[in-house]
Formats: structure tokens, sequence, C-alpha cells
């Protein structure tokens, strides 16, 4: 998982690393374990915050093992909670380019 390569990165210019995805918390503990994440990762019960930022992907009908998936994206968010940039792909095979997402938060 690349964001585990560069969350330290984030983390010197004083920004929380966080995930969400509507994975099962059981699930993501054991992510957490075997990928050695050490930043926090959430549980978007019935993808209420996915829907509510308009990121969930709508190719996938209910029963789907994919339905509910987020776009892949990143949101760098000021201690207000305000988001200030949002980056993302249509393609779940696609992620944002770390080092663009870097530049705008040491921008901020």
């Amino acid at each position: 998982m690349q964001l585990t390569e560069i969350a330290e990165q984030f983390e010197e210019m004083g920004l929380s690393v966080v995930a969400m995805t509507y994975d099962s918390v059981e699930m993501l503990k054991i992510v957490e374990e075997d990928q050695g994440i050490n930043f926090a990762l959430l549980h978007d019960e019935d993808v209420t915050h996915v829907n509510a930022l308009g990121i969930r992907n709508m190719d996938y009908e209910p029963g789907h093992r994919a339905y509910g998936i987020p776009y892949p994206g990143i949101f760098l968010v000021d201690p207000d909670g305000v988001i200030r940039a949002k980056f993302a792909e249509e393609d779940y095979r696609d992620r944002p380019d770390f080092e663009f997402v870097l530049e705008a938060a040491a921008s901020l």
C-alpha cells in the first residue's frame, strides 16, 4: 500500500493520515496487522460518509461484492474539518499521484 510508504511525510507536515473503507472492522484489523499500517483505518458503516461525500461508485448493484465501493481518492482536510483539496479517480485500479498530493499538502 503506497500510502503507508508516504504517511510519515504527511505526518512531518503536521497532517494526520486516515483511511476510510466499507470493509468490516475485523477486516481492517487484519489489513492493519498484515500491512503494518500505523494510521487510523475507519469503517464507514452503510457507506454513510461515502454517500455524503458523493464518491460512491454507482456501477455496482446491491448484492454485488463491490456495492458501496467509493472511488479511490484523497481529501486534504484542515484542522477545522474543511476539505481544502480533493484528489479522486474513477477507476479502482488508479490512485491519485502521491507526489502531487504531497506538494498540495505542503502548500496548505
